[in-house]
């Protein structure tokens, strides 16, 4: 989940979302946009959990929902037997795009989506803070946040382009780097990759997930990373960072 001047934007939802957003305080009510990188189940299992307690809490504002093309049919099989009482409307807008598009400009943010290596239609997001003049003109040396998600993918040579100068990175680092057979022949990266994408983007900081069950030594997966990418985090439930 990422804050924005007090709204919220989340990026999958996995089983479980809703009570994880319990457990670190987040409103319901001030999520403004969902973004589905993938219909692969542990990003999107949580949906309709969190669509339906949207609807018994009573909210009324829209809400905007993006992700591939398919995830339109998930969205109306909801709707279909569960949106009879829908207090609000979702606005689902299907992504398609080879290279970086802007799909989302809210007061305080403009949010892009950019296609991923993955075993089936993958996005990333980045997310870029849109500062009002009226802000400018009393910091005038203030630098605009910028953050990006970067989802199930294998590396490819674009995704440092287009990620690149973000403040905070989030890539997935499935596997340690002795296992990137196996990240290759499942459309994952490994740690080094992951660190890789960070040094050669430029980014501030790197945070690395999705790990694979076999992981147990986080030390050891993090130092991986370091050795590429000084600055990285290996990240665990409900860890807050500020950008």
């Amino acid at each position: 989940m990422l804050t924005v001047n007090g709204r919220l934007f989340l990026m999958d939802c996995g089983e479980g979302t809703q009570q994880q957003m319990r457990r670190a305080h987040l409103a319901f009510m001030k999520v403004e946009a969902i973004f589905i990188s993938h219909i692969h189940g542990d990003h999107l299992f949580g949906l309709f959990g969190l669509l339906n307690t949207m609807t018994m809490y009573g909210r009324t504002a829209p809400l905007y929902i993006y992700g591939p093309q398919a995830l339109g049919s998930v969205i109306n099989f909801y709707r279909s037997f569960f949106g009879e009482h829908e207090s609000y409307e979702i606005l689902f807008t299907p992504v398609n795009c080879r290279e970086p598009q802007v799909v989302h400009t809210s007061k305080w943010v403009k949010v892009t989506a950019f296609p991923l290596n993955h075993k089936i239609e993958c996005y990333g997001w980045r997310f870029d803070e849109i500062v009002t003049e009226r802000h400018w003109q009393e910091n005038p040396a203030y630098h605009p946040k910028s953050y990006a998600y970067c989802s199930d993918t294998s590396p490819f040579p674009q995704l440092a382009d287009w990620v690149h100068g973000v403040d905070l990175l989030y890539h997935e680092a499935t596997y340690p780097e002795e296992m990137a057979d196996k990240a290759a022949e499942r459309g994952h990266s490994t740690t080094v990759q992951a660190a890789a994408c960070a040094r050669d983007a430029e980014a501030g900081r790197l945070v690395v997930g999705h790990y694979s069950s076999r992981i147990t030594d986080f030390d050891a997966l993090l130092a991986e990373c370091r050795e590429i990418f000084p600055d990285t985090v290996a990240a665990q439930d409900l860890d807050v960072i500020e950008i």
